[in-house]
């Protein structure tokens, strides 16, 4: 397996023989799987359907329960923290908003400030400056008043985004933000979470276009079968040969004329009966 990049000595994310079984068919989603990550960078998650980047994530936002194991943020383990304390750590970004409760931008956005409220029933006056700003931001907050289910894909994206800023997230966490996008969108959500890790916050994006991922993200985490695959600079461990050994397809990978990887699939070279 590929050694990890070493950007910096501050080590945010660390995952130490990660584990997840579930207890109604046996099924190891994670593997045995450990990385460690420094603070204030873009990682990309890759891997195919069912290769447990999503499980991972939920493991370590505390959604799921890890079988076994340990998630460390900042040196201290999480799997003793209540979700009220792992929720000013880790903010979290979805693949896709089941309901929106009629609730507007404003009032979406305003729902990352609840791990800090000190009132019940109503906000401060720094939450309220804290989530302007943060819809100023992020180009919605003409949208404020706006029911959420009343905006488009990359809007709603952008909303998410938003209110996952606002926690104040040691690590952030973004299950496919681009698969309902245009071109245009995925690229400006991309510089968005890009610019993002320069506030030493580090963002983990589980994602399919490996293209995109390899342009953006500083390191990135290859997964197959809930076994890690390779990690490290996505121009150095994104190849022919991986791509064939993970996806099962042939492809073309090279650089183009400014210097960008990009993955050119070619076909699947896998069993199949018709």
């Amino acid at each position: 397996m590929d050694e990890p990049v070493k950007h910096n000595d501050s080590c945010l994310l660390e995952i130490e023989h990660l584990e997840k079984v579930y207890e109604d068919d046996g099924y190891r989603a994670v593997r045995d799987v450990s990385f460690k990550i420094p603070s204030g960078l873009l990682v990309g998650l890759i891997g195919p359907n069912g290769c447990g980047k999503t499980t991972m994530m939920k493991c370590i936002n505390r959604m799921h329960e890890a079988t076994s194991g340990d998630i460390r943020i900042d040196g201290e383990t999480v799997l003793d923290k209540t979700p009220l304390e792992v929720s000013k750590l880790v903010s979290n970004v979805p693949a896709e908003l089941k309901a929106s409760f009629g609730l507007t931008v404003l009032e979406t956005v305003m729902l990352g400030r609840y791990p800090y409220l000190k009132n019940v029933w109503w906000e401060t006056e720094e939450d309220e400056t804290m989530v302007m700003e943060a819809l100023k931001k992020f180009g919605v907050a003409h949208l404020k008043d706006r029911p959420l289910n009343m905006l488009s894909s990359g809007e709603r994206q952008r909303v998410l985004i938003a209110k996952a800023y606002v926690q104040e997230p040691r690590l952030m966490l973004v299950d496919e933000p681009t698969s309902h996008l245009d071109m245009k969108y995925k690229l400006e959500v991309m510089e968005y979470l890009r610019a993002m890790v320069k506030t030493d916050m580090t963002i983990l994006v589980a994602e399919h276009d490996i293209s995109l991922m390899a342009r953006y993200c500083d390191l990135c985490i290859i997964m197959k079968k809930g076994e890690l695959v390779a990690i490290g600079d996505p121009k150095k461990i994104i190849t022919e040969k991986l791509i064939e050994e993970v996806y099962e397809v042939s492809a073309n990978v090279d650089l183009d004329r400014d210097g960008e990887l990009y993955v050119l699939p070619k076909r699947y070279i896998g069993d199949y009966k018709i």
